[in-house]
């Protein structure tokens, strides 16, 4: 069932937010205008360091033995990372021989969703009618229901079992001779089951204080706060390792099956309230790296730029695949933030010139003309001078493409003109000649 919220802002609180957009709107095209002028000389930097990166980088033959005459190169190499450390997860205390392992935590809870409709009146206010709907579904983190529009919805939600995500790393993972670094460590993907089983007390333990939980939200509707219960005791033996085995004994409102361990009813039907937390491990995998060699270990290449590289992915690459992916993210980055800077910079104008459609709301109809108008202008003048800071940026850094890019700029500027003055003459052109010369009778 939706819930609907209809609030008035007047005209006066609606220019004084115009007012205070003008502030926020330089602000917004400052920082359009620094970013624009960052992320070219981000990429170009980058470009340059990849290039020079490429041009040295040595084959890395034999993984499995220390080669002194690699020793300060930066080497391509492909092979298995592996580990001996069992690691546990601290929360549940369960563990595994494995690169990292962890655990994810999702909550069952009615959700909110917010539309809005505005409507302009005459005389410069505006209606602002909110419809808001709810619905069950999984969730990140527990919800809080006690801030929901309806009162119908206050304080429905609720938690058998309170826990975050959490993911543990081994210390000593190696690739052949050699061990990896924290951060590589950390760029190895993958997820794999990771099946667990916990000792019959902890399950007791975690199932009566679920049980309470929901007794308590059956008999009474306790607030947010008070109903969510958090169990983490764990017995010194309850250590357990990936295999493949599920707990013999299952309670009402605890259950481990596999990789997931639920609290609630019935894991097939999920009601507000229930707790699906899901483990995971990486294991060992190939994986191809490129890294300066230091020692038996590895740091980031340094380019002349000051740039530093290193970088490690999944599976088989040769370095000329890897470069080229380099490459392409780099080339990707560049647009992603060129767009948004240039986003940034039309939101900014419009929110300097926002002032004029707000000022012409007395009247709906041509409130809308002149915002129209201001919006179109802001989009022009806002790709204009982002061009502008663009090539100004590539001839500071790369002069020969700034100067193309320029042209294409003033090209653009020449055929709107053009253009705005040929409409012109052909309005005059058609526009009636009324002959004022007096006719003699």
């Amino acid at each position: 069932m939706a819930y609907t919220e209809t609030t008035t802002n007047s005209y006066g609180s609606r220019l004084g937010k115009s007012f205070g957009g003008i502030g926020t709107g330089f602000l917004m095209f400052l920082a359009g205008t620094a970013l624009l002028w960052w992320n070219e000389g981000r990429a170009v930097k980058t470009d340059k360091m990849l290039n020079e990166a490429q041009g040295v980088t040595v084959e890395m033959e034999d993984i499995n033995r220390i080669d002194q005459e690699l020793e300060g190169k930066l080497i391509h190499a492909t092979g298995l990372a592996t580990t001996t450390d069992s690691i546990v997860d601290p929360n549940f205390n369960v563990g595994a021989v494995a690169i990292n392992l962890g655990h994810t935590v999702e909550y069952y809870q009615w959700r909110e969703t917010a539309h809005q409709q505005k409507k302009d009146k005459l005389g410069g206010g505006e209606e602002v009618t909110t419809t808001y709907t709810y619905s069950q579904g999984w969730t990140n983190a527990p919800v809080n229901s006690s801030a929901f529009k309806d009162p119908a919805y206050q304080g429905k939600n609720f938690t058998l079992f309170n826990a975050e995500d959490a993911r543990v790393y081994a210390e000593n993972v190696t690739f052949g001779a050699y061990k990896l670094t924290s951060g590589q460590i950390q760029s190895i993907g993958g997820k794999s089951s990771f099946d667990v089983t916990f000792p019959d007390e902890q399950m007791r333990t975690w199932n009566g204080e679920a049980q309470r939980v929901a007794a308590q939200r059956s008999g009474t509707n306790v607030g947010v706060g008070n109903a969510v219960e958090n169990s983490m005791r764990a017995s010194a033996n309850s250590t357990s390792t990936d295999a493949n085995a599920t707990n013999v004994v299952d309670y009402p409102y605890v259950h481990a099956s596999g990789s997931t361990l639920y609290f609630g009813a019935s894991p097939n039907s999920p009601q507000v309230g229930d707790v699906r937390i899901t483990f995971f491990k990486t294991d060992p995998a190939t994986v191809s790296l490129m890294a300066v060699v230091a020692g038996d270990s590895f740091k980031p290449f340094k380019a002349k730029n000051g740039k530093t590289f290193s970088t490690l992915v999944m599976g088989e690459k040769t370095a000329d695949e890897m470069y080229e992916s380099e490459h392409q993210a780099n080339n990707m980055w560049l647009w992603i933030l060129r767009i948004v800077g240039i986003m940034i910079v039309i939101g900014g104008l419009k929110g300097i010139f926002g002032i004029l459609t707000t000022l012409m709301k007395v009247i709906p109809f041509l409130s809308k003309v002149v915002g129209a108008g201001v919006g179109f202008i802001c989009t022009v003048v806002g790709i204009i001078w982002s061009l502008i800071i663009i090539a100004l940026a590539w001839l500071f850094y790369r002069p020969l493409i700034g100067i193309i890019i320029l042209a294409v700029a003033g090209a653009f500027v020449f055929f709107l003109v053009k253009r705005g003055r040929e409409k012109s003459a052909a309005a005059a052109a058609n526009s009636p000649v009324t002959d004022a010369t007096p006719t003699n009778p």
